[in-house]
């Protein structure tokens, strides 16, 4: 089995979530008492967030990279940035070490290809809904992206932020979500992309009408496929 090498914290909330998921896709594969090999490196995400508000990215890819060269530096084998926004900056982060970087977007667009869809709605932060470097990603494996109206992205992001990231969940939030998601659908999405770790805490499959492609889940599920077979 390889070992995993995850840049977390961001929030510590989506983190916990893919630790447990690694090594429940690892116990459900090899049985018994397995478990993933991993190291971790958190960082604070208040300094990471304090850089996202002030769009100094170069800044917040720096203290990644060097997050990721003490990953490296611990045995790791492969990388995951366990975040979707800070994918930014992830070819500086790929940059600074040796190992190969798995790209949350690229399973995320495997896997909603695989689903044999090709217009989806993408929840997340307002700087990975809004900004390029995320929908361009999925864009050019053949995928046409939607993303909320202006209001319904500027709820997205206050939830992830001031509720989420805090673990808190709330149900009239979760009301907010589905609505933004019904709007999205009517505008043809036919699935969605729950584009921000954390937003798994508040939305499940049973949740909504259209399909949901949980990029936590689906990030850890290639991981551990790359742990243990090398591959995808």
């Amino acid at each position: 089995m390889r070992t995993i090498g995850l840049i977390g914290g961001m929030s510590w909330q989506s983190t916990a979530e893919y630790y447990r998921l690694l090594n429940t896709f690892v116990q459900e594969r090899l049985g018994g008492l397995h478990s993933a090999r991993c190291v971790l490196h958190s960082v604070d995400f208040a300094d990471i967030e304090q850089l996202q508000v002030e769009a100094r990215w170069t800044e917040a890819g720096a203290l990644l990279a060097e997050a990721a060269v003490s990953v490296q530096a611990a045995g790791a084998d492969f990388l995951l940035l366990c975040t979707n926004t800070m994918h930014k900056v992830a070819d500086q982060v790929a940059a600074a070490v040796d190992i190969p970087l798995l790209h949350l977007g690229d399973a995320t667009a495997e896997a909603v290809r695989t689903a044999g869809l090709t217009r989806v709605g993408l929840l997340g932060t307002a700087f990975t809904m809004e900004q390029d470097f995320y929908r361009d990603r999925l864009a050019a494996a053949g995928l046409d992206v939607l993303v909320p109206d202006p209001d319904g992205r500027a709820e997205v992001h206050r939830i992830i932020y001031d509720e989420l990231c805090l673990g808190i969940v709330k149900s009239e939030s979760r009301e907010i979500y589905r609505k933004v998601i019904a709007d999205l659908a009517a505008r043809g999405a036919e699935g969605v992309i729950l584009g921000c770790t954390e937003i798994e805490l508040l939305i499940k499959p049973e949740d909504v009408p259209l399909p949901v492609f949980p990029t936590t889940r689906i990030h850890a599920e290639a991981a551990v496929a790359m742990a243990l077979t090398g591959g995808r």
